[in-house]
């Protein structure tokens, strides 16, 4: 056998996208928030497109039943064009870029209604907005009222002060003293609490706001950590008052707000837009549709560019003006090809968690993306992309579409549970326990089994802490200090 060079022939097979193909799959991902942005940007930039009407004709409006089959419409580059592996898009994209919400957090709530994300503060004044319009009835001069304006501007959402005096001192050139003052101005602010640096002293503002500060009070609420303890007898020791009095100074501190900030508005959280629109029919199933006022419609002035055609002499002017009418051609296409791949993959998931959306969060089945995947018959990378950032508004509340999916326990019917019906059936049973027969994680499990749901000790005590339920120990210590 002869060494030396030698010229092979192979064939072989690669996949081969487009930067416009790299952009539209990258849309799947996008909120609300950022398609408009990208949609401000592009009507900027290209001078064919233009803004249409939000609401579509007769019999176009995309919208679903829960029952139905859904098929892709031919996107920017073909069937199913946005439908691609993670890893071909970015090659150095982790496993989760292609997301398995199974092992999410799980959602909090209990009972049979979920966590609503609708409820939040309203449109009023955010906290630091009504701190400072407190700052002219109580400023003495123009220095004073700058101090207050600068304290309250390190004040967090909860009400908390998180600066530090000594650096606004020197930033301002002013005596820590006054820096100090001002403060002390600002904690006499509505509401009451709010600048405080600790939990202790935002308490402590409260309680002598009325007038419940005497010595005993003082000695509670600076041993704070052994109430959370639960070490009652020492406490009340240390507070020299008998076991009525303690039980009103306990009622008193219960009725504080330890977060006083957090009654208004914060300033950077945006209101929750839904993307797609689920409710009831009246001869049953589903109404499926998106929601049409997140996204504008964008239309191709097609005459603009006859006439610019028209006018344009030289040979670079009109190709530059038939690559904005390829771009503007794409673009629509990309976004109405974005639409129906969210539509179709909230169909899929409406279709698979039916009994959550009519009996609450009890009936929450398991589900992954590979599920939503093989059902609309598209990647999982595609289905992570979808579900990201994007928002259903159903009868139950608005959540996020990731929230549908959970991983699953073993189960009596052999079709399994969702980890969040099993995370609402554990918090029931804990809030409906007798304060003298704690449940322990043993009698949690046997309680479940009883019900059909087979899980070892362990996952108990996993799912148990998941949701912020202390040991058996913590709560009859818990239930204790309320029955006081």
């Amino acid at each position: 056998m002869g060494l030396g060079p030698r010229l092979d022939l192979r064939q072989t097979q690669s996949l081969v996208m487009t930067p416009q193909l790299q952009q539209a799959i990258k849309l799947l991902a996008l909120s609300n928030l950022e398609i408009e942005t990208f949609v401000a940007e592009a009507l900027e930039a290209n001078p064919l497109l233009e803004i249409g009407g939000t609401s579509r004709e007769a019999g176009e409006e995309p919208s679903a039943s829960a029952d139905s089959e859904h098929d892709a419409s031919p996107g920017p580059e073909g069937e199913g064009a946005l439908d691609i592996d993670a890893a071909a898009l970015d090659p150095e994209a982790g496993p989760g870029d292609s997301g398995d919400w199974s092992r999410a957090a799980d959602p909090g709530g209990s009972g049979e209604d979920a966590p609503d994300f609708d409820n939040r503060p309203g449109d009023g004044p955010t906290l630091a907005e009504h701190l400072s319009d407190q700052i002219g009835a109580a400023a003495r001069d123009t220095r004073e009222a700058l101090v207050m304006a600068r304290i309250i501007g390190e004040i967090d959402e909860a009400g908390y002060f998180t600066g530090d005096l000594r650096v606004i001192a020197e930033d301002l050139g002013a005596p820590l003293a006054e820096v100090e003052r001002g403060l002390a101005q600002v904690q006499t602010f509505d509401p009451t609490g709010v600048g405080a640096r600790t939990l202790g002293e935002c308490l402590a503002l409260q309680a002598r706001e009325v007038d419940r500060y005497d010595p005993c009070m003082a000695r509670l609420i600076d041993n704070l950590d052994l109430l959370a303890r639960g070490e009652i007898a020492r406490l009340r020791r240390m507070c020299e008052v008998d076991d009525e009095d303690f039980a009103e100074m306990l009622a008193e501190l219960r009725g504080y707000d330890p977060k006083p900030g957090c009654r208004f508005g914060g300033g950077s959280e945006a209101t929750v837009v839904p993307d797609v629109l689920v409710s009831p029919l009246p001869a049953g199933g589903w109404d499926i549709r998106l929601n049409e006022a997140t996204l504008p419609r964008l239309l191709v002035n097609r005459d603009y560019y006859l006439e610019l055609k028209s006018g344009a002499r030289d040979k670079a002017s009109r190709a530059w003006l038939d690559e904005q009418l390829g771009e503007a051609d794409w673009l629509i296409r990309a976004l109405d090809q974005r639409q129906k791949t969210i539509l179709k993959t909230a169909a899929e998931i409406v279709k698979r968690q039916e009994a959550f959306l009519r009996q609450g969060i009890a009936a929450m089945r398991p589900l992954t993306l590979r599920e939503v995947a093989e059902g609309i018959e598209m990647h999982e990378s595609t289905v992570s992309r979808v579900t990201s950032n994007k928002y259903l508004a159903c009868p139950r509340g608005t959540f996020e579409l990731k929230f549908f999916f959970s991983s699953g326990v073993a189960a009596a019917d052999g079709e399994g549970a969702s980890s969040a019906a099993i995370k609402a059936r554990i918090k029931a049973l804990c809030d409906a326990e007798d304060p003298a027969a704690v449940l322990s994680d043993e009698a949690l499990v046997a309680a479940l089994k009883a019900e059909g749901f087979d899980l070892a000790r362990r996952t108990v005590a996993k799912y148990r802490e998941a949701i912020g339920i202390g040991s058996s120990a913590q709560r009859r210590r818990e239930k204790r200090l309320r029955s006081l």
